[in-house]
């Protein structure tokens, strides 16, 4: 019968040498997590102790803040405009021929009656010709029936011809008299036409660029260039009829005819890259009535445009005074932030702690934004630098400088 090994018992009874071992290990494995705890305990107490000294150390970020400003605003009404000419002129010949001539350069200034185009004359010069053949006859058959009147004349008198003959004379003398009134039409009318062969600019202004080629057959439904009168220029704007009720009166003396002194330039234009005009306008004509689609009327405004900067087809905004806010409270616009359609700003409160405050806004001003609530004058608001600023911690501030102040 085999003998039966200590490692073929059930494992409920394990050799006595296994198990005085296990015995000796256990007070190891206890106390192993309490040796854990402590040592992390340890280091989060270093770690608390560093970052104390850290933030300690660290001074508060400085920003640049400056106080809410209070002051009389004027409120504005704002349009969106195109700039055209005061005057247009399509420059047209007013007879065929082929083009000869471009006379002027594209884009520059041209004065009233300068030659831009030549139409090539010959055909219009060999018609005034014929025209003044045709007076010369008619002048020589005039003389000849007027010597016939004066010569039969006391001849009838005296019975020598028959009355009739004198009658035909005068007949012939008065048809003489009408043809040479025919002749002469006939040569006033070759000669502007041979006038017309150079096309003369109708106006003063600014030629654009030309339209037809040397070479071409031209006639009077060809517009060969365009002739724009820019100082002063028009900006055309739509308004509502509530805005234009409230420039009805100056609007309505002007179409009296009343010229409007010169504190009636009230216009200011933004240009398209948002730059303000210097010069300001003043309001010319509007429209005979409001359009019944869009409840709006088209107005005319003129601005002085020295040395032609402003031209036809510009686009840009105008805006006049309507009104005045009396104590608006102003913040510059990089104090305040924009989130999903809340505004808010960072206020600076005597302790130097900084606080971010819900705000409402009104019209912008320039490089200012007018606050309707939320804010009172005097307080202090971070302009630069919101990005360090932490709610309820404390901030080191600095007196904020704009552009315009010279920064």
């Amino acid at each position: 019968m085999p003998i039966k090994s200590e490692l073929c018992r059930p494992y409920r009874t394990a050799p006595k040498e296994v198990v005085s071992r296990r015995r000796r290990n256990l007070p190891i494995l206890w106390l192993a997590p309490f040796y854990l705890t402590a040592s992390l305990l340890f280091l989060a107490t270093l770690s608390g102790c560093d970052k104390d000294k850290v933030s300690a150390e660290t001074p508060p970020p400085e920003v640049e803040v400056t106080p809410v400003a209070q002051q009389d605003v004027p409120l504005y009404t704002e349009c969106i405009s195109t700039l055209d000419g005061y005057v247009n002129a399509q420059i047209q010949p007013q007879v065929t021929g082929y083009l000869l001539k471009q006379n002027y350069r594209e884009g520059t200034a041209v004065q009233k009656g300068d030659i831009l185009f030549e139409i090539d004359p010959r055909p219009f010069e060999a018609l005034l010709a014929q025209a003044q053949g045709q007076l010369a006859q008619a002048q020589a058959q005039l003389g000849k029936t007027k010597l016939d009147v004066e010569r039969d004349t006391p001849l009838a008198k005296e019975s020598a011809i028959p009355q009739a003959q004198l009658d035909n004379d005068i007949q012939a003398n008065q048809a003489a008299e009408a043809q040479v009134n025919a002749a002469q039409a006939q040569v006033e009318q070759a000669t502007l036409n041979l006038g017309f062969t150079k096309v003369r600019s109708l106006i003063e202004g600014i030629a654009g660029i030309s339209k037809a080629q040397i070479g071409d057959l031209v006639g009077p439904t060809s517009v060969l260039t365009v002739v724009s009168q820019v100082q002063p220029i028009k900006a055309y704007f739509a308004i509502s009829e509530q805005e234009y009720l409230k420039f009805a009166n100056r609007i309505s003396q002007v179409a009296e005819g009343k010229r409007l002194p010169s504190g009636q330039k009230t216009l200011e234009l933004i240009l398209s890259d948002g730059s303000l005009y210097p010069n300001k306008g003043w309001v010319v004509l509007a429209d005979r009535q409001v359009d019944v689609k869009t409840g709006t009327i088209r107005v005319a405004g003129a601005f002085d445009n020295p040395g032609g900067i402003l031209r036809p087809g510009m686009f840009g905004r105008v805006r006049a005074a309507t009104g005045v806010t009396k104590g608006a409270l102003l913040v510059p616009q990089r104090a305040v932030v924009e989130t999903q359609g809340s505004y808010s700003v960072v206020v600076v409160g005597p302790d130097n702690k900084a606080s971010v405050r819900p705000v409402k806004t009104g019209e912008r001003v320039g490089q200012m934004w007018v606050i309707t609530d939320g804010l009172q004058a005097g307080e202090q608001v971070i302009a630069e630098g919101m990005q360090k600023a932490k709610e309820g911690a404390p901030v080191q501030p600095k007196q904020f400088k704009s552009a315009a102040q010279g920064e």
